[in-house]
């Protein structure tokens, strides 16, 4: 019960320091609707093409976007020297990991939203065919990527750390839960969503492995 009250405070501080600084909305999705843009014009005006290809860009979209958010979760506390406070402070170091990780995906989860709206405005894209289980398909994937960034974005703020060091690590990890986000999203935008049930149950399975490593290992990464 002490972890959970201290993650959601944890959650809850980072939190407010986005919506003062609105950084999503300012930089993130300005991001992520340039390159659905890109992508969009560089495939043509052919209709059924681009509603094919549409769960990839959009995934791809939210996997870019997403590494910006990771690091965002961490600049705070490297600019003001505030990571020695994280780790001297009397909580449970996993508390840090669950709280920045459920702060990312809510703020995730909110640029989803506007970046599917993008995709059905520019792809006409069908959301109606199996929508619970694209729901499904967008949180399970949003909390195994913020639970991927939140461990491994510590280090992107270690003064021994490289710029290249946290994209390198974040991307091929993530690359289960981009697969199975674009066959689940494929599947559910086509009316096939009786068959996605697969790629839900490995995004269950990626979510339950990083969270608990996470929770296991964190304390040590933010150490170091």
């Amino acid at each position: 019960m002490n972890l959970l009250r201290q993650s959601v405070a944890m959650a809850a501080k980072d939190l407010r320091i986005e919506l003062r600084g609105r950084y999503a909305l300012s930089a993130i999705l300005p991001f992520a609707g340039t390159l659905l843009i890109v992508f969009g014009l560089s495939l043509g005006p052919g209709r059924t093409l681009l509603q094919e290809t549409a769960p990839g860009l959009l995934w791809l979209a939210v996997l870019f976007a997403s590494v910006l958010a990771f690091r965002r979760a961490y600049e705070a506390e490297g600019e003001d020297g505030a990571l020695e406070g994280l780790l001297l402070a009397p909580m449970d170091k996993a508390a840090v990991f669950l709280g920045k990780a459920a702060a990312v995906a809510a703020q995730l989860l909110a640029l989803e939203v506007a970046v599917i709206t993008l995709v059905v405005g520019l792809f006409d894209l069908s959301l109606g065919g199996a929508p619970f289980v694209l729901a499904g398909a967008f949180v399970l994937g949003t909390v195994g990527l913020a639970a991927v960034g939140s461990l491994f974005g510590v280090l992107a703020e270690s003064p021994r750390a490289r710029e290249a060091i946290f994209p390198l690590l974040v991307l091929p990890l993530a690359t289960p839960v981009l697969v199975a986000g674009v066959k689940a999203t494929s599947l559910a935008t086509t009316g096939r969503g009786g068959q996605a049930g697969g790629w839900l149950g490995l995004l269950v399975a990626f979510d339950l492995v990083f969270l608990a490593a996470g929770t296991l290992v964190y304390p040590y990464l933010l150490e170091d």
